[in-house]
Parts: C-alpha cells; structure tokens; sequence
C-alpha cells in the first residue's frame, strides 16, 4: 500500500458537555496539527498516490470553514461535542468528497482509503481511517 500525506493546521475555539471532560466544560482553545494520508494499491502512470499540490489545496479548504473558529456556534456542529476524534470524522468526510470526485490528480477509484489525524500536542492525537468505496 502507497501513501501520500500532507499537514497543516487550525486554531479554533470550543466547549464540550459532559462531566467526563472537566474544565473542558468551559470554552476554551486548541490548536490542532492535521495530517490527511491518502491511500492507493499501487501508483499511477505518473509514479504518485495523488497530486501533493492538490491533496493540500483540499485539506486547506477543508480545515477553512474551521479555523480560526468557535466551533460551538458551527451550524453544523450544534449541541455536539466537537472532540478531537469527531474533528477527524468531519475532515475525512470533506476530503473523501473531494477525493471521489477526482479532485485530487487522479480517477477517486483509483485511491483506496483516507486517513486522518489530530495532534493535539506532541503527546497525544486521535485519527480516523475508512476505506473509499
């Protein structure tokens, strides 16, 4: 199996319900490190997974409706608890798009998964990772 990751990251601003998540409970910041790994059984003609160009420009414009951003008042993310690990399920869902339609310098049945990943410090992250199709 071939990859081709590529990183960047967001600022934002958020609170979570719950008593598990303590002081959490009250609005406060993260910076987030993104990683986004596509996934593919074998290269192209051209001898790549995907375009690097174009697999960032589709992380960059999956993170921007994000950053820089209280989360708690995403009208998408409304009485959900946006953790780490519901972050990374919400950028492979944007990205998976993007790579299905082909946006990414190849056919989207071509690639067989994406993984993602949150780092939220150099001790701790979470990822998801689904197949494609």
């Amino acid at each position: 199996m071939f990859a081709v990751e590529v990183r960047d990251h967001i600022m934002i601003a958020h609170s979570f319900h719950g008593d598990v998540f303590g002081p959490a409970q009250s609005l406060h910041g993260a910076t987030f490190v993104v990683d986004a790994a596509f996934f593919a059984d074998a290269l192209d003609a051209n001898g790549v997974v995907i375009d690097i160009g174009r697999a960032h420009d589709a992380l960059k414009e999956a993170l921007a409706p994000l950053n820089y951003r209280n989360l708690d008042e995403h009208a998408n993310f409304k009485g959900k608890n946006t953790t780490t690990e519901f972050l990374t399920k919400h950028i492979y869902d944007v990205l998976a798009e993007s790579a299905r339609a082909g946006k990414l310098g190849r056919e989207g049945r071509e690639l067989k998964a994406i993984r993602v990943t949150l780092s939220e410090s150099h001790v701790a992250r979470a990822w998801y990772e689904a197949p494609l199709w």
